[in-house]
């Protein structure tokens, strides 16, 4: 098997940015939907394939068309083999977060470059099947350090309004889809986390194992509940019904963090694209992690994964 095709970076949406990113292909006639099944079943919803000034890109809504699939129910082995499949080397994701700090204000986006997997109900492996091989990739920096450098620059050149943007931070990935209690959310800070959010695992030890390297914008839109929230007074002056000033504020940050991520995604898609020809660490993952005799993987396993794992076990 041969993966030589046009070379291509995936970009990955969740709350908010990717109905943004939707509606900017809108109007691309080059834009394809792509419907694509994989081993592990179809993705979240159709990739879209386009090209941004020239450059070729694959979008995915990570929680399908009109964000109808909870967390635990994203498959995001098949989401991750479906970007793999269309030529994906690079895959840059985004998700909504509460923060966990004072210094990240709702509406701010941070590079997440650490995670903390709290997730109990997901497939974390595209290696799990008994007899099929033990694969063991290297996951101490979850992020891919090359990719996170160059949103970095990106931040530094990216106009944002109203919006800092922080470049560490970790995630806390919880499983949900209910939001934390109060004494979990401070002992996620306790943990040293940043961020508390529900995608980001297993997505980002997929890609690794899918040898691509990933990273991820996290905008955050509240402090999760962690901190007492006073709801703001209404128009009137007197004080708005807590959860519907809670929910109008939140979908405002959002809104905001979107349109601030979305600029920096366009800003480092072309800086990530002047150096596709570049060989980032993520793009070896598997060579030193197959630890079982390739003799030894059942001839029907490595074709099932061929895809991933072709010039390692011929």
């Amino acid at each position: 098997m041969s993966t030589a095709q046009t070379p291509r970076i995936g970009i990955i949406g969740g709350s908010g940015l990717g109905n943004a990113l939707l509606a900017l292909n809108a109007g691309n006639s080059q834009a394809q939907r792509v419907n694509l099944e994989t081993p592990f079943g179809a993705p979240s919803a159709p990739l879209t394939l386009a090209d941004w000034a020239g450059i070729p890109i694959a979008f995915l809504a990570r929680h399908g068309t009109g964000h109808t699939i909870p967390p635990s129910a994203i498959p995001f082995r098949a989401n991750i083999w479906a970007l793999k499949a269309v030529g994906c080397q690079w895959i840059i994701a985004s998700g909504a977060v509460g923060s966990l700090r004072e210094t990240i204000a709702p509406r701010d986006l941070v590079l997440v470059d650490q995670i903390i997997d709290q997730t109990r109900r997901r497939v974390g492996s595209f290696f799990d099947e008994a007899g099929g091989g033990a694969v063991h990739v290297e996951l101490a920096e979850p992020i891919c350090p090359a990719l996170h450098a160059i949103l970095r620059t990106a931040a530094e050149t990216a106009a944002l309004r109203g919006s800092k943007v922080h470049l560490r931070g970790t995630y806390v990935c919880m499983e949900g889809p209910a939001f934390s209690t109060r004494a979990e959310s401070l002992m996620h800070r306790q943990w040293g986390g940043d961020l508390i959010g529900m995608t980001a695992m297993p997505e980002a030890k997929l890609a690794r194992e899918a040898e691509i390297s990933y990273a991820m914008i996290a905008l955050a839109t509240d402090y999760d509940c962690w901190k007492p929230h006073a709801a703001p007074p209404s128009a009137s002056g007197k004080a708005a019904p807590s959860k519907q000033a809670l929910l109008a504020e939140i979908i405002g940050h959002m809104q905001a963090a979107t349109a601030n991520a979305l600029t920096l995604v366009q800003a480092a898609v072309p800086l990530l694209w002047s150096r596709r020809t570049e060989d980032f660490a993520a793009h070896r993952a598997l060579e030193l992690a197959i630890w079982t005799d390739k003799s030894q993987i059942p001839a029907a396993t490595k074709k099932r994964l061929e895809l991933l794992w072709w010039k390692y076990v011929q």
